[in-house]
């Protein structure tokens, strides 16, 4: 018997399908990461400025009623430094999460309190004043 030498079958494999999936994911998870942030609620002073990473943050926040809160845990300043030593582990980065209306010398004592402390990495969260353009 004779072999025929017609034409070869070409063998390629289909991936349209797996990228269509993979993109609807990739839709969902960018829907709803925004939806997952909770916290003290505070009107953030506007400004532009680079964003940072939120997994090894320790959040000082500061109301408008001038209370102080460390990672959602109310304190009064004359026991600031105790709370805050338990709290932070050594090498994690601190944020300051202020009302823009709090005075500023009572941001400033907090502050001075946490590089006392031998804080290195501080930040301050601010709104990007494009976001929020009612104030």
């Amino acid at each position: 018997m004779k072999r025929s030498r017609g034409k070869e079958l070409k063998q390629e494999m289909n991936l349209t399908n797996m990228i269509d999936v993979v993109f609807s994911i990739l839709i969902v998870f960018i829907i709803s990461a925004p939806l997952m942030s909770q916290g003290v609620k505070v009107d953030l002073p506007k400004a532009e400025a680079p964003t940072m990473e939120q997994e090894k943050m320790l959040k000082v926040s500061i109301t408008k009623q001038e209370e102080i809160y460390i990672a959602d845990m109310q304190v009064d300043f004359s026991s600031f430094n105790n709370v805050f030593k338990s709290l932070w582990n050594g090498d994690m980065a601190v944020v300051i999460n202020s009302d823009e209306d709090v005075h500023y010398g009572l941001v400033m004592k907090v502050v001075s309190q946490v590089q006392k402390l031998g804080v290195t990495k501080l930040g301050f969260l601010t709104m990007n004043p494009k976001e929020n353009p009612g104030k």
